[in-house]
């Protein structure tokens, strides 16, 4: 993958992050419509700042996203912008949410960010395969459950 530069009137620039974050509760929430229009919403509102998403991916219970940021911007900010905004677009699209979440807050505080520098490549694809790995991690394991109630 080409290391591409971006550039504004007076700058150039390539600010890429590795970013998580999950629903209030890390609930297992983003599936089937919900996933679709939570992915619609990201892209619509990333396009609005100026910000390319490099790579994604809606997992269960957590998002990952691949961002170039424009230096004018902070990722706190931006942070704040896409999990706020797609809070509300999410309550608008999904009333019944607001049972479990009550009060128009479908993320849950904080996120983790990296920054990639020139490691693009290697994160995208694990951005790429990571539900596929996941999947095949719980098909080797080996769960042995007991019962907490067995005297033994």
């Amino acid at each position: 993958m080409a290391q591409k530069a971006y550039s504004l009137s007076h700058t150039k620039w390539m600010c890429k992050y590795h970013i998580v974050f999950t629903p209030k509760y890390r609930r297992k929430v983003i599936y089937n419509q919900i996933r679709s229009d939570i992915g619609e919403i990201l892209r619509k509102l990333c396009e609005y700042k100026g910000i390319e998403i490099i790579e994604g991916h809606l997992m269960p219970d957590h998002v990952h996203v691949l961002l170039a940021i424009p230096p004018k911007y902070s990722v706190a900010s931006v942070m704040g912008y896409l999990k706020g905004k797609s809070s509300l677009m999410i309550f608008d699209r999904h009333a019944s949410l607001k049972y479990k979440f009550g009060n128009r807050k479908f993320w849950a505080e904080g996120y983790y960010v990296s920054t990639v520098g020139l490691n693009e490549a290697t994160i995208a694809k694990y951005i790429r395969e990571q539900e596929s790995h996941d999947i095949a991690l719980d098909k080797l394991s080996v769960k042995e459950y007991e019962d907490p109630f067995k005297r033994g």
